[in-house]
């Protein structure tokens, strides 16, 4: 019987050390860009932009479940506003690390990302409604060590949804839900929808048959997202990008306000096809919220790929 315990204990010290060996610390470091950027294709229509880097969403920061994040926000000294950093997968003191900082100050914190998923970050600083609608957010995806039920995607897309108000300033009409005038696909209205837009030159690309892997966060202020491949289905919904949240063969799915959820889809292999995806709220679709997605043999080999996981 001892001789069983003491096997199991050092199988047990193996395997956590295998653990630790696996994870790593993964060096983030953000600047605040206080600028204008464009919100519709042909880049007449510009906007107060706070970012994170310069450009809206910020970049995507992608670990292996068990890292640790060593995260380092900087808000040089000609910023006009206090800024914040919040990441959705973080378990540490709201009002220490999500604190916000003066112009000509550096924030700096550490924490473990524990669970597997696709997480919204966002600035935090108050209030907080202008400075997610101006820009201030992104995405995080945490991959999973158990790919059990998570086959490997042939390509991955990052897909960030956000209410337009051409009027931050009124942050009651924020808090409202007045005056918004667009939807913006990572930062433009109808970005990858040269259909109801011409002057749109990208579409999200993939080849007959493949699997395509959607992360998708709603940074909308307010407004759940109704997410529909029209002229597709959902193969498997993963509530929250966790492995082990899985829903099958769905059409629709929603998506709460900063909620992310990652979306497969197997396009039919014997033929192409296009698939555009929308917010099936009509609302949102029509001013901006639709993205295609082109399933043809000669895709482009690097869409879906590397950094172009979000295509700017």
């Amino acid at each position: 019987m001892r001789t069983a315990i003491l096997m199991l204990s050092i199988v047990a010290t193996i395997f956590l050390s295998a653990q630790q060996a696996i994870a790593k610390t993964v060096e983030v470091t953000m600047t605040v860009v206080e600028t204008q950027l464009p919100v519709d294709n042909e880049g007449k229509q510009m906007h107060e932009a706070w970012t994170f880097d310069g450009t809206v969403p910020g970049k995507v920061v992608r670990v292996m479940e068990g890292d640790t994040v060593d995260f380092t926000l900087v808000n040089p000294v000609n910023s006009a506003m206090n800024h914040s950093m919040d990441f959705h997968i973080a378990e540490v003191d709201v009002l220490k690390e999500f604190a916000s900082i003066a112009p000509g100050e550096t924030k700096h914190f550490t924490f473990t990302a524990r669970l597997p998923g696709v997480y919204m970050y966002h600035c935090g600083a108050m209030p907080m409604p202008q400075h997610i609608a101006n820009g201030m957010y992104g995405v995080i995806i945490v991959d999973p060590k158990d790919t059990k039920n998570y086959p490997k995607a042939d390509r991955e897309y990052v897909l960030v949804q956000q209410q337009y108000f051409p009027d931050t300033s009124d942050t009651a009409a924020l808090l409202e839900n007045r005056g918004w005038t667009g939807s913006l696909i990572n930062g433009k209205m109808f970005h990858y929808d040269p259909v109801h837009d011409g002057n749109s030159k990208q579409v999200l690309e993939a080849k007959p048959g493949e699997r395509v892997r959607i992360f998708f966060v709603n940074a909308n202020i307010n407004n759940p997202v109704a997410l529909h491949p029209i002229a597709g289905l959902w193969d498997r919904v993963y509530v929250g990008g966790n492995p082990k949240n899985i829903l099958y063969g769905l059409a629709t799915y929603n998506v709460a306000a900063s909620e992310g959820s990652t979306f497969d889809m197997v396009s039919p292999a014997d033929r192409s096809t296009n698939v555009a995806i929308v917010d099936h709220a009509m609302g949102a679709a029509m001013r901006g919220a639709i993205t295609v997605l082109m399933n043809k043999p000669d895709a482009d080999p690097k869409k879906g790929r590397g950094d172009q996981i979000i295509i700017r």
